[in-house]
């Protein structure tokens, strides 16, 4: 697994996580990688230097100030920002119901129009998909979704 910084056609910046970096350009190309701020799918990978263990190097190298973006006070704000997005993201995507891993494959393989979806999987159903390289996440529970 591999963390790419990222950065859509509105400049904002956030990070994925792929399996390669080959991963990551064939879901870009499949328009799969979306901005969780604007949902643009437009896309780009930023350049990252590279974090190398010497002697004496206790903490990794600050941020240059390009990089630095104002952060929430706390783990607990972080995290309710966090689900709050994940939660706006999921009220905007299709809802295929208990057709989300047929579909998800679907859209993975190119067999079906790249788009956001959710839906209805069990434990054993995700595991597979991300086994077979399909990025998906459990969205935290929201009345508005029902």
């Amino acid at each position: 697994m591999i963390v790419i910084d990222l950065c859509c056609a509105q400049e904002h910046r956030f990070e994925g996580w792929f399996a390669s970096a080959s991963a990551f350009d064939t879901q870009r190309e499949q328009k799969l990688v979306s901005c969780p701020i604007c949902a643009s799918s437009d896309v780009r990978r930023l350049p990252s230097a590279p974090y190398v263990q010497t002697r004496g190097t206790s903490t990794p190298p600050a941020p240059s100030a390009a990089a630095r973006q104002p952060a929430p006070q706390s783990g607990g704000e972080l995290a309710a920002t966090f689900a709050a997005s994940i939660r706006q993201l999921a009220r905007e995507a299709e809802d295929v119901g208990n057709r989300f891993p047929e579909e998800a494959r679907r859209i993975h393989r190119g067999d079906a129009e790249a788009r956001s979806i959710r839906g209805a999987a069990s434990g054993d159903e995700m595991g597979e998909l991300l086994d077979e390289g399909i990025i998906v996440l459990p969205v935290p529970p929201d009345e508005d979704l029902h």
